[in-house]
C-alpha cells in the first residue's frame, strides 16, 4: 500500500522515509537537510545581491552565524510558550529539539532582532540588509516546507479537492488529526488513511511565488525597507489563509496564534509601506 497518496492526481508514493541516512549511529533527517540546504542557498543568493548593491558579501556569512543561533532559539521559545500546557508538565522536553517543535514566526522574530543588534554594532544599514535577505527568507521557507512533507505534518482538514493528500493513519501523530478528519478515514486494502489539505504544499507554492515577485521587484524598489515590507505583507497574507486550513495550530484561547500574528503583520506592513512611500514621494518633490 502507498504511504502517501494523491488520489485525484493519480500519484502514489510507496515508501518515504523520514531519515535520509545515518552518521555514527545518529539519524540525519530529511527535514534537517532541507533546512540546511535552504540556509546555504539563501546565503549564496544574499552574497550575490550584496555584490550587486556594493555591500560586503562576506558580511552575510558572518551575520548568518548569529542569525541562525537566535532564530532557532526564537523558534523554540515561541513554540514552547504557546504549548506551555504540555511543557509545564514535561519540562525535560523543552530542549528536545530532535523531537520537533520549531515555529517559523518565532524564528523570524529572533532573526529580525539579531539583524537590528548586528547592524547597530557594525554600523550597517538595517533596511538594506533586510531587503537583501527578504527574498532569501521566502526561498528558504519554500524549500523548508518539504521537510514537513517527509515528516507527515503541517497538513490541514479533510478535502476532496484536486490536491487532496492521503496519509496512513499509523504514520501520523494522533494529536495532529482533528475530529473532522477522523470522520472521513478511508480504508484501502486494509490500511486506514486520512485525506487532507496538503498545506505544506500550499505554503511552499505561495512562498515560491512570493520569492519570484520579490526578486523581480528588488532592483526597482523606491526605498530601503520596501522589499522587506512586501515580504512581510505577502507572507502574512498567505499564512492567514493557510493557517485556517491546518489542524495542528498553536492556539491562544480560541484563536490560532499564527493567524493573529499574521493579521497584525498585514496591518503593520501595509502601514509601513504606505507611510514610507509617501515620505519618499514628498522628499523627491521637495528636492525637485
Amino acid at each position: 500500500m502507498p504511504e502517501i497518496w494523491f488520489p485525484n492526481l493519480g500519484i502514489e508514493i510507496a515508501h518515504l522515509d523520514r531519515v535520509a541516512f545515518t552518521v555514527f549511529g545518529r539519524n540525519v533527517y530529511w527535514y534537517g537537510i532541507f533546512i540546511g540546504l535552504a540556509v546555504v542557498l539563501g546565503v549564496l543568493m544574499a552574497m550575490k545581491e550584496a555584490k550587486r548593491t556594493g555591500q560586503s558579501p562576506d558580511m552575510y556569512v558572518d551575520f548568518i552565524i548569529y542569525a541562525l543561533i537566535f532564530a532557532i532559539i526564537g523558534a523554540r521559545l515561541y513554540y514552547v510558550i504557546f504549548s506551555w500546557d504540555f511543557y509545564s508538565a514535561h519540562p525535560e522536553k523543552i530542549f528536545a529539539l530532535r523531537e520537533g517543535g520549531l515555529a517559523i514566526y518565532g524564528g523570524i522574530i529572533g532573526g529580525v532582532l539579531t539583524a537590528i543588534v548586528y547592524c547597530k554594532r557594525k554600523g550597517v544599514n538595517f533596511w538594506l540588509l533586510a531587503d537583501t535577505i527578504a527574498p532569501c527568507l521566502a526561498f528558504g521557507q519554500m524549500l523548508g516546507r518539504w521537510g514537513n512533507f517527509f515528516n507527515r505534518e503541517a497538513f490541514g482538514g479533510f478535502t476532496n479537492g484536486l490536491l487532496a493528500m492521503r496519509l496512513q493513519v499509523s504514520q501520523v501523530r494522533t494529536s495532529d488529526i482533528s475530529a473532522e478528519v477522523m470522520q472521513h478515514i478511508v480504508n484501502y486494502g486494509g490500511v486506514d488513511y486520512i485525506q487532507v489539505h496538503p498545506t505544506f504544499l500550499y505554503e511552499s507554492l505561495w512562498n515560491l511565488c512570493l520569492f519570484l515577485l520579490l526578486i523581480k521587484f528588488r532592483p526597482k524598489k523606491k526605498f530601503d525597507g520596501q522589499v522587506l515590507g512586501l515580504y512581510f505583507l505577502g507572507y502574512a497574507l498567505g499564512r492567514v489563509w493557510i493557517e485556517g486550513l491546518r489542524t495542528d495550530q498553536l492556539m491562544f484561547g480560541p484563536f490560532a496564534v499564527s493567524q493573529l500574528l499574521s493579521g497584525g503583520l498585514i496591518i503593520c506592513a501595509a502601514v509601513f509601506l504606505i507611510r514610507k512611500g509617501k515620505q519618499e514621494k514628498a522628499k523627491k518633490e521637495s528636492e525637485s
